[in-house]
């Protein structure tokens, strides 16, 4: 009993003796506040500012939503040059501003990021790690350079974009098992064609190959390109690299955009070299004077083409499939028990990327 009572005598004095925390008059705002209704002005000046256009079929005008005292569903009103009284309201489609945003957008995934320049072969990515390090001095006959120092070069001047993905286009770059003829040397683990990946780029060192240096960077300083602000206009970018040679036959590409998508194997060096001296004395030569010289892809990792029709449709309509097999080997193991075993000698690769 005496425990109860003193909690009892401990609670009144707590809440009816104790001074109040908060005034009587804020407390009297507080619940004059929850009492009042909020209401929203119908005829202020932001809501007449800007009206939905009514949907309605093409061929049909555009009409006000004040005509038929209905709100309007299907059109947007764009806003442009900037709010206030000198603001300029253009009535439009939904549909056609949603194409154009689109085809924006479209074009900038196609020229900017998935497909390459066919005039030197190479995707925006790639022409600006070359670049930066052709800029870096990181020549064929100069030391190599951590990796991580060409990715920080591009990412900061060149390329706004994630370093896992300029990192892992360099490293394609120097993979002979993905280019048929490397662009770039690579000095550590750079990966295996069995799907290992490479070590980091803090482990890994590189250096231009002297092929790219006689094919993509040689004529760089002689006003053969035209160069372009960069992404902050800070810095100057060749649009692209003065190419000797088709760099898109030579080492192929893939890369798929919005709405399309190229997939272009790679060819043998000396005979893309015979077939464009061919080109140069016969500008006139025929497909089949071609084949001659160039008679079809080489893979980087070999394999055998199972028949010519592919090649040829793809040579001459640019559209075309062709069918890889892997090169195989019986060999005997143990003469006495006569054991053989296939042995794979040439793989094939699925996509090719540059």
């Amino acid at each position: 009993m005496a425990s109860s009572s003193g909690l009892r005598i401990s609670y009144l004095l707590r809440h009816q003796l104790a001074p109040p925390l908060v005034s009587n008059r804020f407390t009297r705002t507080c619940l004059g506040l929850s009492e009042l209704r909020f209401l929203s002005t119908k005829n202020s000046t932001a809501s007449r500012s800007l009206r939905l256009a009514k949907s309605g079929r093409r061929d049909e005008p555009v009409k006000d939503e004040g005509d038929d005292g209905q709100d309007g569903n299907g059109s947007v009103a764009v806003k442009k040059d900037g709010g206030g009284s000198d603001g300029r309201i253009v009535h439009t489609a939904l549909h056609k501003e949603a194409t154009d945003a689109y085809m924006a957008y479209a074009m900038s995934v196609l020229l900017g990021r998935a497909l390459p320049d066919v005039r030197d072969g190479l995707k925006p990515v790639h022409r600006r790690i070359l670049f930066a390090m052709h800029e870096l001095g990181l020549s064929s006959r100069k030391p190599f350079k951590k990796c991580a120092r060409v990715v920080g070069e591009v990412l900061g001047k060149f390329h706004p974009h994630g370093d896992n993905a300029v990192y892992d286009s360099l490293v394609r770059m120097a993979q002979d098992f993905s280019l048929r003829s490397p662009l770039i040397q690579g000095h550590g683990n750079f990966g295996s064609i069995d799907a290992d990946p490479p070590a980091a780029m803090r482990y890994t060192e590189c250096r231009l190959e002297a092929l790219s240096e006689a094919m993509l960077l040689s004529d760089l300083e002689m006003n053969t390109v035209d160069f372009v602000p960069n992404f902050d206009n800070s810095q100057k970018e060749p649009s692209l690299l003065p190419a000797r040679l088709p760099t898109l036959l030579l080492n192929g590409s893939s890369g798929i955009a919005v709405g399309m998508a190229t997939n272009i194997p790679p060819h043998n060096l000396g005979e893309v070299v015979d077939a464009l001296c061919v080109l140069i004395h016969n500008p006139e030569a025929t497909l089949q004077e071609l084949l001659e010289y160039m008679p079809g892809p080489d893979f980087p990792t070999g394999g055998l083409i199972m028949g010519n029709n592919g090649i040829l449709e793809a040579y001459r309509t640019g559209r075309g499939r062709i069918t890889v097999r892997g090169k195989t080997e019986v060999e005997l193991l143990d003469s006495k028990t006569k054991r053989t075993a296939v042995i794979i000698k040439e793989v094939t690769i699925v996509v090719f990327f540059l």
